[in-house]
């Protein structure tokens, strides 16, 4: 096998720069002398060590479960192992799914964003000499509206609520913008009355200060003074025994608090988002919003962010007339 692979670099040396020689001579050897079922060429195996970097890198393990899934099964529906799959075989993947299971551009994008996450790291690694996924632009995905909270919703749904642990959850989603994930996993002790202020953990188990009002630091106050347990988190349920609560009970008394309310379909992320939006309203820099919200990446933060129009009126009529 050298010597076929001397005769190539001879025929290539008029060409192609050393560099690129050498470069070409590695990856012969590396396609033509290394078997398909050995370790370093195995798709499972592949997969572990994209784990394990990402892992490494601080993404929590739901985020390491959703990679995992989503590039196992564009393996099974591709069938080739990750070293020869072109970019026609992923065109082709997003494609057929997009049919198949006649999903939106978002869900298709997210799709493609891991699979760029994983074969940039094969590239990266040099287990391929470049990403078949390079060539797949960004899928152009539908801007939708999406509505928020106004204060009369809130007014609305204060007055509905019949116990002061619901009160205090409502005001303090509204008032720090935390994730629904971050509020059930508060404990008391994370929270600081005095400075209205409490430490969450995010995404990747990353710690940050969220901050909330007077109002609703008097209705926390209210909360644990009811409280006759010693459970260290900050909400529980009202039933089984006092456990901590979780996310899908937060999301069913707050669905059922919407419909008793009738201010329509209310969820925590609702609020996350009215947070968002009325921040960036009220003029508040957007590097700020995105440090409030916990977001790595500001282009997240504006996706959460509605302007309002009488702004943007306002705005052209100050600076452009």
């Amino acid at each position: 096998m050298e010597a076929e692979i001397n005769q190539v670099l001879v025929r290539m040396q008029d060409n192609l720069s050393s560099t690129q020689l050498q470069l070409l001579k590695r990856t012969l050897e590396d396609v033509l002398n290394t078997p398909m079922t050995s370790s370093a060429c195995n798709n499972a195996h592949l997969l572990a060590l994209f784990l394990t970097a990402k892992e490494v890198e601080g993404c929590s393990t739901k985020t390491l479960a959703y990679y995992e899934s989503t590039i196992k099964h564009m393996s099974l529906t591709v069938a080739k192992p990750y070293i020869q799959i072109c970019s026609d075989d992923l065109r082709r993947y997003l494609s057929d799914y997009e049919s198949q299971r006649h999903t939106g551009k978002v869900t298709i994008d997210n799709i493609r964003r891991i699979l760029s996450s994983f074969f940039s790291w094969l590239e990266d690694e040099d287990y391929v000499v470049k990403s078949p996924i390079r060539r797949i632009h960004k899928v152009k995905t539908p801007t939708k509206t999406k509505s928020v909270l106004s204060d009369e919703d809130l007014e609305t749904l204060r007055d509905t609520c019949s116990e002061q642990r619901d009160l205090a959850i409502i005001d303090i989603l509204i008032s720090t913008g935390i994730r629904v994930g971050e509020l059930v996993g508060l404990n008391i002790a994370d929270v600081d009355l005095q400075n209205r202020e409490c430490v969450v953990t995010g995404k990747g188990n990353k710690q940050r200060f969220a901050y909330f009002d007077a109002r609703t630091k008097l209705h926390l106050q209210k909360y644990l003074q009811e409280r006759m347990d010693d459970n260290p988190a900050l909400f529980i349920a009202l039933k089984n025994n006092g456990a901590r609560l979780t996310i899908s009970g937060v999301e069913e008394r707050l669905r059922s608090l919407g419909r008793r309310a009738g201010v329509g379909r209310v969820h925590p992320h609702k609020f996350r988002r009215t947070l968002a939006t009325h921040a960036i309203d009220k003029g508040m820099p957007i590097e700020q919003v995105q440090k409030l919200l916990g977001h790595a990446r500001i282009d997240t933060t504006m996706h959460y962010a509605l302007v309002n129009q009488n702004n943007v009126k306002a705005s052209h009529r100050r600076y452009l007339e």
